[in-house]
């Protein structure tokens, strides 16, 4: 737990900032076609997918001594496909169905574009299996997260007018859309793998030496 709460506390500031600027997006595009946001979740979702299975797999194997191969794998398929779905789909269809939206709809990556999202969730894992990272990409991985869930939401708006009550409401479930699953995703998820007393293995350090 003292290590989750460690790692939390690192990356919160990413959540926030990725939830500011979700905002700033929809007052500026909220009101493009529907075609559009949906292309734009699909440009989105599946580099939010890779980036999170790179940062799942490498938080496993830089806490795990003997990082088994299988394992990483599994949790950084599961942790990225899984919980990414939930962040950028699940979560924010509970938003619009709550908010009645008019174009209100659920949108699986894994399923509608299997033959995109499942690769490049691997393609992840296997980065993280050769160069396990995780600062920058947890990073890019909370920005990805909060513009796809944005544009899954806009693709319901369907034209709806936004006023402050709505812009507020949104932004509560851009945060937690984000918040509960990247960091689960992130952080929770492959650090339940690993042993108590594990201790982060400094993959970088000699990388940092090199540039000072």
């Amino acid at each position: 737990m003292k290590v989750i709460l460690k790692e939390l506390r690192k990356h919160s500031p990413f959540t926030l900032f990725g939830a500011v600027t979700g905002m700033i997006i929809m007052l500026l595009f909220y009101n493009i076609p529907t075609k559009t946001a949906h292309d734009i979740f699909y440009t989105l979702h599946p580099i939010h997918v890779i980036l999170s299975a790179l940062v799942t797999a490498s938080m496993y194997k830089i806490y795990a001594k003997k990082a088994n191969p299988l394992l990483l794998v599994l949790i950084g398929y599961v942790g990225s496909v899984g919980i990414a779905t939930i962040s950028d789909s699940i979560i924010p269809y509970i938003g619009e169905v709550l908010l009645n939206l008019p174009n209100k709809g659920i949108h699986l990556g894994f399923i509608e574009k299997w033959w995109l999202v499942n690769p490049l969730a691997l393609i992840g894992v296997a980065i993280a299996y050769f160069n396990p990272t995780t600062k920058f990409p947890h990073a890019g991985h909370v920005l990805l997260s909060t513009w796809a869930s944005l544009f899954h939401i806009i693709m319901a708006l369907g034209g709806t007018i936004i006023n402050l009550g709505l812009t507020l409401i949104i932004f509560i479930f851009l945060f937690i859309a984000v918040l509960i699953p990247c960091c689960l995703s992130d952080i929770i998820f492959p650090l339940l793998f690993v042993k108590k007393n594990a201790k982060r293995l400094d993959y970088g350090k000699h990388k940092k030496r090199a540039f000072r």
